[in-house]
């Protein structure tokens, strides 16, 4: 199941938020207590920190160790954690049942109250628009099984496919730039996108659209960056860790 979830995130990513939905109607709960997910992508972390490790560190057990320990511990579970917080507080308070007051602040044609993505066959009572919606509240776990999904792009363009092309990526040209900023674009964008479906996918939040509004500040600051700032250099996910790099 957690294989065929990252296959869908990067090629159809609705796939993987409409089956959660049929998890509620058979579970009655959004978030699905399966760490398989989690484990998996720990996993291939693992793997890319060894990769990671050996290309660009000196042979030392305690630099790899603690290369490993940042990818898996700060880059993902940490970086998730904090996330998932803040849109437990955050979008449970600005978008969901209880958000008339500040819904009432949008222009008129966001008025109302949405249907999830996956609302068409539900009936009353199983999250869909009858009156089942009006007892739901935002799940923390739901929050976090949606950071950990969003964060799996990521860890494919920024920690595997930027490590492919490192060669071609930290050379000192124009395309060498754009190629590597192009990563933290799609990267993000993704990030991005799988979190707004993530929190679209349930029937009691309401303007869930605006959670795609990064994805323009993401545009903008890469057009900034193509300008003489090659991300490479200075966020690769290795330069995260804070540890000495082979000279």
């Amino acid at each position: 199941m957690a294989v065929w979830e990252m296959t869908s995130l990067i090629i159809a990513p609705k796939k993987v938020f409409r089956s959660i939905y049929y998890h509620k109607q058979t579970k009655n709960t959004w978030h699905r207590p399966d760490p398989s997910f989690t484990y998996l992508l720990s996993l291939f972390l693992f793997l890319t920190s060894l990769a990671w490790s050996f290309a660009y560190l000196p042979l030392s057990f305690p630099q790899f160790l603690r290369v490993a320990c940042m990818f898996i511990f700060v880059h993902f579970l940490f970086s998730s954690l904090v996330v998932s917080t803040m849109a437990y507080f955050l979008v449970g308070r600005l978008l969901g049942p209880g958000s008339k007051g500040f819904m009432r602040g949008l222009p008129s044609g966001m008025g109302g109250r949405r249907r999830g993505l996956f609302t068409e066959s539900a009936g009353p009572g199983q999250g869909g628009g009858g009156s089942g919606t009006s007892g739901e509240e935002l799940e923390f776990g739901y929050c976090f099984d949606v950071a950990i999904r969003a964060f799996f792009p990521v860890w494919v363009f920024l920690y595997v496919v930027q490590f492919i092309m490192m060669p071609l990526v930290s050379r000192d040209h124009w395309i060498s730039l754009f190629l590597g900023n192009a990563l933290y674009l799609i990267a993000l964008s993704y990030y991005t996108i799988i979190t707004f479906l993530g929190y679209n996918a349930l029937p009691f939040l309401h303007h869930t659209e605006l959670l795609l509004t990064p994805t323009f500040l993401w545009a903008v600051l890469w057009i900034g960056s193509l300008f003489g700032v090659n991300l490479t250099e200075y966020i690769s996910p290795v330069r995260l860790t804070g540890a000495p790099l082979r000279s």
